[in-house]
């Protein structure tokens, strides 16, 4: 019961205010230290208004195409990466930006069928008591953009020495090719995978016309590469 009242509960707080820390970065501060380095977080919360358009679009044709349309789960990218791991080693995952939003905020990072059910859960209740647009706020503002970075400000003035708002298509693009790894690839020396990355999640935001709308999601959805 207890568990109940304190997760529904945090799920109903943050959607009003700003999630000040997460698992992940007390996790990676942790790990900093443990190597002998001194620990490093770069974060700084900015409301949805204060995010480039250009960002959010660069995102969902990166990360997920079907953000507006699904309740948290993209049934059919599970069914097509079921299908791609089963005649390939390395494995593809089918997470949506829901779901990594619950992960990054509520749990902690590994791939055990416990924090599956818990990442299952939590994507549930974001999705039904936050709108898009909240949660595409808190997944700009909490996920790991670099090592020790955090959140679309933080790698925008480090990277580009400008604020989130400011972002052209080519930088928010570039930002989200990275962010399926974004402590291996780097932003500021990007190798060739990722500058051909960048080039495609530009022409997908050229496809869907430059404009990411909450309210017209189902007209402007395009099929993934």
């Amino acid at each position: 019961m207890w568990f109940f009242i304190i997760s529904i509960g945090s799920v109903v707080v943050f959607r009003w205010l700003p999630v000040p820390v997460t698992p992940l970065m007390l996790i990676r501060c942790v790990e900093q230290k443990m190597d002998g380095k001194d620990m490093k977080l770069k974060k700084h919360w900015v409301p949805f208004e204060e995010i480039s358009p250009n960002l959010q679009l660069a995102v969902v044709c990166s990360e997920d195409q079907n953000f507006i349309k699904h309740n948290g789960f993209d049934f059919e990218a599970i069914d097509k990466a079921m299908e791609y791991n089963e005649s390939h080693k390395k494995t593809r995952g089918a997470s949506t930006i829901s779901q990594q939003t619950a992960k990054n905020v509520f749990l902690w990072s590994g791939r055990s069928w416990v924090r599956k059910g818990f990442e299952v859960y939590f994507t549930f209740l974001i999705e039904t008591i936050w709108n898009k647009q909240r949660i595409m706020e808190v997944y700009l503002n909490v996920i790991e953009m670099g090592d020790g970075i955090y959140g679309a400000e933080s790698a925008s003035k480090i990277y580009f020495h400008k604020s989130a708002k400011d972002l052209s298509k080519p930088e928010a693009s570039l930002i989200a090719a990275v962010l399926p790894n974004p402590r291996k690839f780097s932003v500021t020396k990007p190798p060739a995978f990722i500058t051909e990355r960048k080039e495609w999640i530009l022409h997908q935001m050229v496809l869907w016309g430059g404009v990411l709308s909450y309210e017209k999601a189902e007209e402007k959805v395009i099929k993934k590469k």
